[in-house]
């Protein structure tokens, strides 16, 4: 009777060893990414997202893509992003309250361009795409899904790949439209072999295929002052607004194994199958104003994060596990409301300084989740950057512009129990200090 168990956990490890040759599995992976959980570009960091409604770069193919219209130039952006993170779970218990202090690095790469001279309407068309890939590059899909007997951070780890490509277009005077995708991939894995007791296979045939997910980003923008009184101007003018919806989104993977031992399971076999979730991103409403002024501007957005959602995805996730559990002891989730505000300084002509603060209250309600113990506590997040622009370029025909951001994120205390695999308890208080760094390089053509 042991040597189905043991046979199980062998068929399991040999699956997940096997996936691991196209899928690169990363600790501490976890349900955000970039644009949520730090801020895409240096400027975003630096803000804490207050002013990514009207930052004109790249990054606005994520956050609001009706404003790739604010910039008539093309450019090319690079830049990369580091996040140290010291996660904590303080108890008595305990020789050491660090969960986990394992960096996320990211590279990034985009570009934006004006399509008009591709069509023979004079109407501009705008094209804008980013991709962020975790360990500077090296993890192009990095991807873990797990159950804790110590506990693990909801928001924080490894990101996966981050993908966005969008378009925008004037609708009318001062009115933009424009819309993206926010690209995922769902993963779909086959294991067929036969087996010895020893856990040695042969004829093995494996099939792995993993085909993207397109989720909508829309959004639209109102500069006030160029819709009602575009010529002499009037009280309206420096004060604009941007809408945008973000749809749901997920990676997830699936992988179904049939093994046969010779002896012992005969044909069909033993099946196994597995379906998880790895990072989600919830459905997202965001309004945001601003006002410019000579020299400076400064901005707030409210935005709206539906994380009920997630319960539905998590009653599919079988590592998880929600859907043997009674609706009362299965995790539940809260929508919240993230309200953001910042501003904008120009120095001189060549130094603009930048910062921002945010609150977000957590959308884990439960604070007992059995096996998978998640942790997540409210954050108050505050940043500073500087924007430089260099304009004595020999080889280049535009300025370059060199961006530096960073962010402090205060993980503040809330109480969690821990639930091991024997049902043992240990409470627990998890907080955490989040410090991001930031930095990109754009060139206009």
């Amino acid at each position: 009777m042991a040597i189905f168990p043991q046979f199980s956990v062998r068929a399991i490890s040999l699956t997940v060893a096997i996936l691991s040759a196209g899928f690169s599995l990363s600790a501490q992976a976890s349900m955000g990414n970039i644009g949520t959980t730090y801020g895409v570009m240096a400027v975003d960091v630096a803000t804490a997202q207050s002013l990514s409604m009207f930052n004109d770069q790249v990054s606005a193919t994520y956050y609001n893509p009706a404003y790739l219209t604010k910039d008539p130039k093309g450019e090319l952006t690079v830049g990369l992003l580091h996040a140290e993170q010291e996660l904590r779970a303080e108890s008595p218990q305990r020789n050491s309250d660090i969960l986990a202090d394992s960096p996320s690095q990211h590279v990034l790469i985009g570009m934006k361009t004006n399509l008009t001279s591709m069509t023979r309407s004079d109407h501009p068309i705008y094209l804008g795409f980013i991709a962020g890939v975790e360990k500077y590059g090296k993890e192009l899909l990095a991807f873990s899904s797990n159950t804790s007997e110590s506990g693990q951070f909801l928001e924080y780890g490894k990101e996966p790949l981050f993908l966005n490509i969008g378009a925008a277009t004037t609708i009318w005077r001062g009115i933009d439209a424009g819309i993206s995708a926010r690209i995922t991939l769902e993963a779909k894995a086959d294991l067929d072999a036969i087996s010895n007791l020893a856990g040695e296979t042969q004829r093995e045939r494996l099939s792995v295929n993993a085909e993207p997910s397109v989720k909508s980003i829309v959004s639209t923008s109102i500069n006030w002052g160029k819709t009602f009184c575009p010529e002499n101007g009037c009280w309206l003018s420096g004060w604009e607004t941007a809408l945008a919806y973000r749809a749901k989104s997920a990676s997830s993977t699936s992988v179904d194994a049939n093994i046969i031992v010779s002896q012992t399971i005969p044909d069909p076999g033993l099946a196994l199958a597995v379906t998880t979730i790895d990072s989600f991103q919830p459905e997202t409403w965001v309004i945001g104003t601003q006002y410019q002024g000579d020299g400076w501007r400064i901005g707030g957005s409210i935005e709206q994060q539906n994380w009920s959602e997630l319960e539905d995805e998590f009653a599919g996730d079988t590592i998880k596990d929600q859907a043997s559990l009674s609706p009362a002891a299965r995790m539940q989730f809260d929508d919240i409301l993230i309200p953001r505000i910042g501003g904008e300084y120009r120095l001189n002509d060549n130094f603009v300084f930048l910062t921002g603060v945010a609150y977000r209250e957590s959308p884990l309600k439960t604070t007992r989740n059995r096996e998978v113990n998640y942790l997540d506590t409210d954050k108050i997040s505050i940043g500073l950057g500087l924007s430089a622009t260099y304009n004595r370029t020999r080889f280049l025909a535009y300025p370059v512009r060199v961006d530096l951001g960073y962010q402090y994120q205060m993980l503040q205390k809330r109480d969690f129990t821990i639930v091991d695999f024997n049902g043992n308890e240990e409470d627990v208080t998890a907080d955490g200090d989040i410090h991001v760094f930031s930095g990109s390089v754009t060139l206009k053509f």
